[in-house]
């Protein structure tokens, strides 16, 4: 009787998440995760508020380097306390944003497998870099020349532009920038779809009309004026084009890795008969 062939046996780990548990475990392990959440965006909101002078003057200085003498000012009575508010809850999510998501990864790993473990890891990884790269080109390039484009604008209204109201200058700056950081966050999302199989290279080579309509509109809506969101969209969309590649490359391994595995069983199948 000739030898039956090796059946793989899946390793339970790659299969499988991580131990079961109760309801009630699960809520617990919910509630400890919100209050780490909840103490670290504390924590960040207390830092930036008492660091709100520095923040203030790191946010002014696009502004002072673009050469427009424009003046800030708080014309209203509340207009400081309002900055400090909103420097201190938006630094607050930018810096305990990475400690929120390894909160909320740490909860949700377990119940991973293996595979898709490796996958959220470096999406994680790689997510903050691109993010704190977003905001980085925001300040140091994007949000100088929406400055000028502004104040142009202003003029060209036969409007004067000596003079803004410094909480609406610190709101705008920080949405900006955070707003630039998340859209660049776009390219881990399609890949980390793609790799765990929720979206296939196929649907991505055909959806690329709309994800580019999709950066358009994105942009168009955070930036205030279009010579921004060109900029903008430029590097988002040469990010998606990577993706496309990556994918591309993600495909064809899998191709070859298949065929390799169908050769494997067909010689196996021939040498047991």
């Amino acid at each position: 009787m000739a030898d039956e062939p090796l059946q793989t046996v899946p390793d339970p780990e790659e299969e499988e998440g991580g131990p079961v548990k109760t309801f009630l475990e699960h809520l617990e392990d919910l509630r400890w995760v919100l209050i780490k959440c909840f103490v670290s965006l504390a924590l960040g909101m207390v830092t930036c508020m008492a660091a709100a002078n520095w923040i203030t003057a790191f946010l002014q200085k696009p502004l002072k380097d673009s050469g427009a003498g424009i003046t800030l000012e708080a014309i209203d009575p509340l207009g400081p306390v309002m900055i400090i508010m909103k420097v201190g809850l938006y630094g607050g999510i930018t810096i305990a944003l990475p400690f929120i998501l390894y909160f909320i990864a740490d909860f949700v790993l377990p119940a991973l497998k293996k595979n898709e473990k490796k996958y959220f890891k470096r999406a994680f990884a790689i997510g903050t870099v691109l993010f704190f790269s977003g905001v980085a080109l925001c300040y140091f390039a994007v949000l100088r020349i929406s400055l000028l484009g502004l104040i142009a604008m202003n003029k060209w209204l036969g409007l004067g532009a000596t003079v803004w109201r410094a909480q609406e200058y610190h709101s705008f700056v920080i949405m900006f920038m955070v707003g630039m950081g998340l859209v660049f966050e776009l390219p881990v999302v399609l890949l980390t779809l793609v790799r765990i199989g929720i979206i296939s290279h196929e649907t991505l080579v055909k959806s690329r009309v709309y994800l580019f309509i999709g950066n358009m509109v994105i942009c168009a809506f955070i930036t205030p004026d279009v010579a921004s969101t060109f900029i903008m969209v430029i590097p988002v969309q040469v990010l998606i084009e990577i993706c496309i590649m990556i994918s591309r490359y993600w495909e064809r391994q899998k191709r070859i890795a298949e065929a390799a595995a169908l050769a494997s069983s067909k010689q196996v199948e021939s040498g047991a008969s």
